[in-house]
């Protein structure tokens, strides 16, 4: 189906075809180059931290970050289940098993006291995880501050997966500057875009190092082609990073409009009896996607196939890692917080190119979607 109004699309104008067609013009085509040494520099600055890498997406970012903190072949990782395939297919690259953990119910990301019963477990038992990924859900910074804590009390390495919470803020601190490392994506359809791509930031100057080396194919220093580690084909091209740059220039815009339409679905669906999941209490969301929670199982159907019927886009959430099928003999450690957002929440129309019309045209079709 071709819808008219999409979930969250691109929202690209005249300051990102000025960028590209000066990477164009400047002969910097390969990857690699000056824009993508600014990119770094600017994102580093926006998160706060000391380094970044640009890659060709956040999956990689995400591989290379699981690299950079020493999990190998037969380690297991702690992964938030609420979460995109992405987040546990890295742990696998590696060798390692993935252990899926359930969410809080007030910002749907890794719950801390089951990460806390999990690694007690885990330390009595002498086999504690190479690593911890959580997952800001949404746009929606976990609770970094338990969950640091944790992770520290059990000298666990933490991976923040940042990919959909760019802008985003803890009273802590920005998305992104929680952990060993943390990793962004700039897929097409995420709150800024290089078409593809992504970054991973970090404190650790090995940390960044490793992954410049390992994504651009292990090269050696040495005047021929000399490998002694397998390598990876993960650097951004400059191309991009140009589109990138513009996009992160105009970041703040497009989050308040984001946010905007977040308020506005707020405003309409709550008096329905219509949960708008707001910020949690110790967080500023970006607002990528604005996501409703319904009453019950069927109503979620409902409202999307009635949108779809006006060619309107809307997606259920994240269905669990713990229920797919690729994961299914995985270990989990669950409260069943997940299962019930996956069956009862759906994602609405949130990009910053959606008027404020088309929003409220949104609000009124699963008005008329809801049971009498």
């Amino acid at each position: 189906m071709t819808f008219r109004v999409y979930l969250s699309p691109p929202d690209v104008g005249d300051m990102e075809k000025q960028y590209v067609l000066e990477a164009l013009d400047s002969g910097w085509v390969a990857p690699l180059g000056p824009h993508v040494d600014q990119f770094e520099s600017e994102l580093a600055e926006l998160v706060g931290v000391d380094h970044a890498v640009a890659l060709s997406s956040g999956t990689a970012a995400l591989h290379l970050a699981l690299l950079g903190v020493g999990v190998q072949q037969g380690d297991e990782v702690v992964v938030a289940s609420m979460t995109f395939g992405a987040t546990a297919f890295a742990a696998t690259y590696v060798g390692a098993t993935p252990v899926f953990v359930d969410s809080e119910p007030d910002s749907w990301n890794l719950d801390p006291d089951l990460l806390l019963e999990h690694l007690t477990s885990r330390a009595r038992a002498g086999r504690l995880p190479a690593a911890v990924v959580a997952v800001d859900v949404f746009g929606q910074p976990a609770d970094y501050d338990r969950i640091t804590a944790i992770c520290a009390e059990f000298d666990v390495p933490l991976i923040e997966d940042a990919a959909e919470s760019l802008g985003a803020r803890h009273t802590s601190g920005p998305a992104g500057s929680f952990g060993a490392a943390a990793v962004f994506s700039f897929n097409g359809n995420k709150i800024m875009t290089t078409s593809g791509g992504g970054m991973l930031v970090t404190n650790s100057a090995e940390v960044a190092r490793r992954a410049r080396y390992l994504a651009t194919q292990a090269r050696q220093p040495v005047p021929w082609y000399e490998h002694t580690d397998i390598g990876f084909n993960y650097r951004m091209s400059n191309i991009l990073a140009a589109l990138g740059r513009a996009q992160l220039a105009r970041l703040p815009d497009m989050i308040e409009t984001r946010r905007a339409h977040r308020k506005g679905y707020t405003d309409r669906l709550e008096p329905l009896g219509v949960r708008v999941v707001p910020d949690a209490p110790w967080s500023t969301g970006n607002a990528w996607l604005t996501v409703v929670l319904f009453d019950d199982d069927a109503t979620p159907v409902r409202v999307r196939e009635r949108l779809a019927a006006e060619r309107i886009e809307s997606r259920p959430v994240w269905k669990p890692m713990h229920r797919q099928p690729v994961f299914a003999h995985a270990e989990a450690v669950l409260n069943g917080e997940s299962d019930r957002f996956f069956s009862r929440g759906l994602c609405l129309p949130s990009g910053s190119t959606m008027s404020t019309s088309d929003a409220q045209l949104v609000a009124c079709l699963v008005g008329e979607a809801l049971p009498a």
